[in-house]
């Protein structure tokens, strides 16, 4: 009986070891009712503070993984069937449309789509707009005035910004951009508007936004493209009187004025579709949203009404090309492109 008892507790023991080193491998998939697996590419402050709120209205438990979304994709796409992740977040469409393409998602709950933008969300119901940015020309107000700033983003190309325009070719960001202007002019302009581009950048070409952004307020380069929100968090930052760059737009309908849209999908494969729809409901509810509208990302909040309390430029009074989510696709055609010219 002793030895029977002593096997028995062994092996006890040891599925218990096993099950332990799995969950701190990340290979074990949360079961059962009442947990969640997040996979973000969004800003990590921001969604914690929505889950954190979630996990209190709800008693759900959630674990977030944070990652580059493009990486995520991968790995959503490598583990098919048996992923972990119950719901992806994203900063841009094109990685929630390229797990539209591969039959990947689940349809979110009309009543979610309804309390959100109908305009920015998955035509198909497949994933729901949580939040946006748009993008805008940076300047240093030392080396330019208003009067002086290009109307259009093909402008960027004319040699007359050689050596004046600071360029992050590598961020998800510029990849809406470049799709607009060839489903506007065709592929042929449209590379020749990025060669055009990558000659005046030379010297000015930087890792990300937050570089871009820093480097033109020192007074290295003169202008560039980037979201709104990451001229909002410098001044955060640095305090406004140190602030040498001021923000514009391209002309009304450009396709240098983008709209990029976050947004949130469930995976097909997942067995937690309940406590996943109830997560997406939440973040396009008028608690989720608030915390957007209040929050350090300045992003602008798409769902219940709830409007930005940030003192941004209202999203209601923008004039962005209207090129729609669906267009913009997964946006492997502008990552082609901007291979083509060694952009990236």
């Amino acid at each position: 009986m002793r030895k029977r008892l002593t096997i028995l507790l062994t092996a006890v023991l040891a599925a218990a070891a096993l099950t332990a080193y799995l969950v701190a491998t990340g290979s074990a998939r949360p079961t059962g009712s009442g947990s969640l697996t997040i996979y973000s590419g969004q800003h990590p402050e921001t969604v914690s503070a929505i889950v954190a709120a979630f996990e209190k209205k709800t008693g759900i438990n959630v674990s977030v993984r944070y990652d580059d979304e493009g990486s995520l994709v991968a790995q959503i796409e490598q583990e098919g069937s048996h992923s972990r992740a119950d719901v992806f977040i994203t900063e841009n469409s094109p990685p929630l449309e390229a797990l539209v393409e591969r039959g990947l998602l689940a349809r979110v709950d009309a009543s979610t789509i309804a309390k959100t933008s109908a305009k920015y969300s998955s035509p198909q119901r497949l994933w729901a707009a949580v939040s946006a940015r748009v993008s805008t020309i940076v300047y240093n107000t030392g080396a330019l005035k208003a009067s002086q700033l290009p109307h259009s983003v093909l402008d960027l190309a004319n040699p007359k910004w050689k050596g004046k325009l600071a360029l992050a070719p590598t961020e998800t960001d510029f990849q809406p951009i470049v799709t607009a202007v060839e489903l506007r002019y065709g592929k042929a302009r449209a590379l020749k508007w990025l060669q055009g581009v990558k000659a005046n950048a030379s010297g000015h070409i930087y890792p990300d936004n937050e570089a871009l952004l820093s480097q033109l307020n020192s007074g290295q380069g003169e202008l560039g493209v980037v979201n709104h929100y990451y001229w909002y968090r410098l001044r955060d930052e640095i305090g406004a009187s140190k602030m040498h760059t001021a923000q514009s737009f391209f002309a009304d309908g450009d396709p240098g004025y983008v709209v990029d849209v976050s947004g949130a999908g469930i995976l097909e494969s997942s067995s937690h579709q309940a406590e996943a729809q109830k997560f997406l409901a939440f973040l396009v509810s008028p608690q989720a949203q608030q915390i957007i509208a209040h929050d350090e990302s300045f992003e602008y909040p798409l769902g219940s009404g709830v409007v930005s309390a940030r003192g941004l430029p209202p999203f209601s009074r923008l004039k962005p090309d209207p090129i729609t989510v669906e267009e913009l696709g997964d946006g492997a055609a502008a990552i082609g492109l901007l291979r083509a010219v060694e952009l990236l």
